[in-house]
């Protein structure tokens, strides 16, 4: 497959995503490739870690590729991207689990599906070039791929910040809300990457890691703390809407692009998992309930639209005056019944 390079170098099961034109957005067969890869190292004693990286400067992975989604959600075919909803983050659930180290290098950005297939890992590597963000309300979805998960173990309030504005998070941040490991420099990367292939070792990455520079998330924590401490999106806008300040304008700004919808559903989301009872299985089945009714009862077709299609940045999204009724968000995150998500290989 043109889209990605697959081989074992030395002791290292190596995933290359080699789509630069596209940012090495995730394709459904580049999804299937990587499961498949993964299941054939799992007990393969030649292989001692798994190495992913990308090819190109501008991304690690900008995403999912959701232009067939579109296209087939239009057309009223639901079944496609429910398929490839189920499919990814099956994978999602395998990387989180996986038996042996998985080793992500993330240059520039990592967004959306990308976070599912860099940030579940073991060793999540990040440079001065990172950027990492969950932009999902902006299309009409909530943050998924497994990234509730991540949100939910954030500190604080951080989780609710990150899934509602979309907010791109610097190496230094993302090692603070959860969703990386390790800063170091890129230009010694490729010598990593030999070394973690000729050893198998991934330790041989503590001596490169350094400390990344102060983040800037980790200062506004204070205030994000405070401005996100409601139940619900309404609460939340009030304490923004109240608050004089720079950055809660700034902020209130951000959501305000955001689909009401999507952005009720994710804060109820991330208030279900926190808590001593989260596990991946937990988070990826309350994605899926909402992404599972998307096309069909959501935002999400018309998220695509304005931003994809059309590229008109003006959604018509349900709820725009932003009072999202509980009864909505219950509508999208109830069980799905036989319908409901199951993580076994059935392909």
């Amino acid at each position: 497959m043109s889209d990605i390079s697959i081989r074992v170098t030395g002791r290292a099961g190596r995933i290359t995503l080699d789509r630069p034109q596209a940012l090495n957005a995730l394709t459904y067969d580049m999804c299937l490739a990587i499961e498949d890869a993964l299941d054939r190292w799992a007990n393969d004693t030649s292989v001692d870690l798994i190495v992913v990286d990308a090819a190109g400067e501008r991304a690690f992975c900008s995403g999912g590729d959701i232009a067939e989604l579109y296209a087939t959600g239009k057309a009223g075919d639901y079944d496609y991207g429910r398929k490839f909803w189920a499919d990814e983050y099956r994978l999602n659930a395998k990387i989180f689990s996986y038996s042996k180290p998985v080793v992500s290098f993330m240059q520039g950005f990592t967004m959306g599906g990308g976070v599912g297939l860099g940030c579940h890992g073991s060793h999540r590597v990040v440079s001065e070039t990172s950027q990492i963000a969950m932009p999902e309300c902006g299309i009409g979805l909530i943050p998924d791929v497994g990234g509730s998960l991540m949100l939910a173990l954030a500190p604080g309030r951080i989780g609710e910040y990150l899934g509602v504005t979309a907010t791109r998070m610097s190496a230094q941040d993302a090692i603070f809300a959860g969703f990386a490991d390790c800063y170091i420099p890129q230009h010694l990367w490729p010598d990593l990457i030999a070394k973690l292939e000729d050893t198998g070792d991934a330790a041989i990455l503590t001596p490169a890691t350094l400390a990344p520079p102060a983040s800037e998330l980790q200062e506004h924590q204070a205030q994000i703390d405070a401005l996100f401490d409601g139940e619900t999106l309404g609460d939340i806008l009030n304490n923004l809407r109240k608050n004089d300040g720079e950055f809660a304008r700034e902020t209130l700004k951000k959501m305000e692009r955001m689909s009401p919808l999507a952005m009720a559903s994710t804060i109820e989301v991330i208030h279900r998992l926190r808590g001593p009872s989260l596990t991946i299985e937990k988070a990826l089945d309350l994605e899926y309930r909402f992404t599972y009714r998307a096309m069909e009862h959501g935002d999400f077709l018309e998220g695509i639209r304005a931003a994809i299609i059309d590229k008109d940045r003006k959604p018509a999204w349900q709820f725009a005056d932003m009072n999202v009724p509980l009864a909505a968000t219950g509508k999208m995150l109830r069980p799905l019944g036989n319908a409901a998500l199951t993580l076994e290989n059935t392909r």
